[in-house]
């Protein structure tokens, strides 16, 4: 019967993996031992910017700004020719239908820090990085109807969702803009935005509220879906989906995937159910299914999430397996990067996070610890565990001391207060780090 039924699935016609989509695979398997940095052409005025145009010709076209119009039109945002346009605009009109409300439930988090470390009030251009549902924004035109906010998101919903709000506001003072952090730079400078002359910078990363109520996106355990978990949902054909990490790699490369960005020690007996699985059921194709694999693997362990409650066994995998499709740790280290260069003196730039991985990244930006460094030790604390002094003393030190990049507003992570949590359970594993750019660029 198993037999039989691994001959029926290997029939089943399914996507195949053209060299682009093995190329990014590959990519993002050496992006998880080495950072992939930025082209610091994109930050140079000088020399022709990084933007989306940059893309393969079956990826989108950069968008294009009309005079009488002001923005950009769908089509030229969704510029995919033949096969892959029908079906992508064929997803995003299954996703404007009001299936449940999904579109505007997401609750946004801690947004009275955020209002409080952006000083809107004083502010006048700021950029939401991740818009999602636009709460942040919103909270951030209340506290100043003058401001000028620039609406960054790769998920198309997003986008949608803020060219609806721009409506409600005048000319240029929203701008909804679609894209990764790595595309900013070519946004801002179609936008006529210059290097320094941006007030604030807000990350929320992670997947929203949004994206794990749609069971079409493949990000909930709870909702049966297609294994997918591109938040570009499928914007880019030749970007890489969950199905095709499960059913493409081998046992040691997912446990490398599920062990560094799932953080689970069970990671190796994971990585051999999915393995054993594919290899007598065929392939992998929907999120219960894997849930199923990996909770008949570990039966009987128990998950329990930070309030003590039990959690699901596939969590972590689940975890690990949207931050390697979407490159998420290398994108919020690039798009910090991108803030830096964009933010003006005394600038202030805040990210939102909800686990261990990503707030590290905010965590060595904001006190001046290298990405490469085995330990979380600053300059200073590295500079007190030298022995030689003509090392401790030296001019290279002494100026990488002097020169701060980021001020870190506190020492620590600020958490949801006990309120916010009971309101909005999703926000129990949120952490906000905030830092004020250095007067040294």
């Amino acid at each position: 019967m198993a037999f039989r039924r691994c001959i029926m699935m290997t029939l089943k016609p399914h996507r195949t993996l053209t060299y682009s989509c093995l190329a990014t695979i590959r990519r993002h398997l050496s992006g998880i031992s080495t950072w992939v940095k930025l082209d610091t052409n994109c930050l140079t005025t000088r020399t022709r910017s990084v933007s989306m145009c940059t893309c393969t010709s079956k990826q989108f076209h950069h968008t294009t700004t009309h005079p009488q119009k002001g923005k950009a039109t769908d089509s030229d945002i969704w510029n995919i020719s033949g096969f892959y346009q029908e079906e992508f605009q064929r997803k995003i009109s299954k996703l404007e239908e009001p299936e449940s409300e999904a579109r505007f439930s997401h609750v946004p988090v801690m947004v009275q820090e955020v209002v409080k470390l952006l000083h809107p009030k004083q502010g006048k251009l700021f950029i939401d990085m991740t818009f999602g549902a636009g709460g942040h924004t919103k909270a951030i035109l209340e506290e100043n109807p003058e401001a000028q906010v620039v609406c960054l998101d790769r998920d198309p919903l997003a986008y949608i969702n803020a060219e609806e709000l721009a409506k409600s506001y005048g000319p240029q003072q929203l701008l909804p803009c679609i894209g990764q952090f790595s595309e900013l730079p070519g946004i801002l400078k179609k936008h006529g935005i210059s290097p320094g002359s941006v007030d604030g910078i807000l990350f929320d990363v992670g997947a929203s509220s949004m994206q794990y109520d749609q069971r079409e996106r493949g990000f909930s355990l709870s909702r049966e879906g297609p294994l997918d978990m591109r938040m570009d949902n499928g914007r880019n054909p030749d970007g890489i989906s969950a199905a095709d990490v499960v059913n493409h790699l081998t046992g040691q490369e997912l446990k490398h995937i599920i062990k560094k960005y799932g953080e689970d020690p069970l990671a190796n007996k994971i990585s051999h159910a999915i393995v054993s699985a594919r290899n007598v059921s065929g392939r992998i194709s929907t999120t219960k299914e894997l849930a199923d694999i990996i909770e008949n693997a570990l039966d009987g362990t128990i998950q329990r999430d930070k309030l003590s409650r039990k959690s699901h066994v596939a969590t972590r995998t689940f975890q690990a397996l949207r931050i390697f499709v979407n490159d998420e740790l290398n994108e919020i280290n690039n798009g910090l990067h991108v803030a830096y260069h964009y933010l003006r003196p005394h600038g202030v730039c805040v990210g939102i996070s909800f686990q261990s991985l990503e707030d590290r990244i905010f965590k060595r930006h904001f006190h001046g610890i290298d990405m490469e460094e085995p330990k979380n030790m600053t300059s200073k604390q590295q500079a007190r565990a030298m022995k030689d002094d003509h090392q401790k003393y030296s001019k290279e030190l002494i100026q990488k001391l002097l020169k701060k990049r980021w001020i870190p507003v506190c020492k620590t992570a600020m958490t949801p207060t006990n309120s916010e949590v009971n309101e909005n359970p999703r926000s129990r594993s949120a952490k906000l780090r905030a830092a004020i750019k250095g007067l040294d660029s």
